[in-house]
């Protein structure tokens, strides 16, 4: 029996919830499910967002699965209040991703026969490093019309996202590791990623490395996404090229995503919470499923 806590969301969540645990159970899966209301449940329940009471039960359980929360925009992010300490986030998701210590988003991004017109046969994995880049979320104003944010990049995060993306090609047997960047104007961010991925792969003899630039990458990704294996990119750009992807295969409605830690997971629906057609029975859960 897999204990899994149970994150319902806003918006669409709770229903596609509904409908993908209904499907989970019906194909034989052992699990058993623990409620823990983060977003607007946990704001009803416990007067904030993200509260450490959910916090502790994903991080005992080492699982959970989530469905869209709604993240709202230049609101101050998120505060999580944890024995007389604040730590502030941008965002809900992006506090859930620290909080429990994740580092990676996967996103298989796969063509569908009948949907996906000429991207059907479209294979290829994402892998998004996700604790630094400008979505660490470190900004200030600069007088009053300018503000400016940080690009942090680290060798040691782009090593270990490089190390994830080795060891899951050689899994799933994939051929190719693609670091994707703008080093030619990043130089020493993006130029330290790209380092730090290429001499990674170099320890994989039975795999291929190549790099793209970001903006070659999301044209290569339109024109021929048989081009692409297994793709590895700083924060910025994986949330941006996946949502393309995504596109290309139909719809962020058929986009499922992981966030992997050394010691918990979040399985996710890639799409957001739609609260404008909650209720009316029109979304589609198979992301989430």
């Amino acid at each position: 029996m897999h204990e899994v806590a149970m994150i319902r969301g806003d918006g669409i969540g709770p229903e596609i919830s509904e409908a993908a645990v209904s499907v989970i159970e019906a194909a034989g899966a052992k699990i058993r499910w623990h409620e823990t209301p983060v977003g607007e449940a946990a704001v009803d329940r416990y007067g904030a967002a993200l509260p450490v009471e959910s916090l502790r039960r994903i991080q005992q359980l080492g699982a959970v699965l989530k469905a869209p929360l709604v993240a709202g925009r230049c609101t101050g992010g998120v505060t999580v209040e944890d024995g007389g300490q604040t730590r502030r986030h941008p965002s809900i998701n992006n506090a859930l991703r620290r909080e429990l210590s994740l580092f990676v988003n996967v996103r298989p991004v796969r063509g569908w026969n009948g949907i996906s017109g000429g991207y059907a046969g479209m294979d290829a994995v994402i892998m998004r490093e996700i604790t630094e880049d400008v979505y660490a979320g470190i900004e200030r104003a600069v007088g009053a019309d300018a503000a400016e944010a940080v690009k942090r990049i680290t060798g040691h995060a782009s090593r270990r996202i490089a190390r994830f993306s080795c060891e899951y090609a050689l899994r799933h047997g994939r051929r190719k590791v693609t670091a994707i960047h703008k080093a030619n104007v990043l130089h020493l961010t993006d130029g330290l990623f790209l380092k730090s991925v290429r001499d990674v792969v170099a320890g994989y003899p039975g795999l291929e490395f190549e790099e793209q630039a970001i903006d070659a990458a999301c044209y290569l990704m339109v024109k021929s996404p048989a081009h692409f294996d297994v793709m590895v990119l700083p924060n910025q750009y994986g949330d941006i090229i996946s949502d393309l992807a995504a596109g290309l295969a139909g719809s962020l409605g058929l986009a499922p995503g992981a966030n992997v830690g050394e010691e918990c997971a979040m399985f996710e629906a890639a799409h957001g919470a739609a609260p404008d057609i909650a209720g009316r029975g029109i979304a589609n859960p198979i992301a989430l499923i």
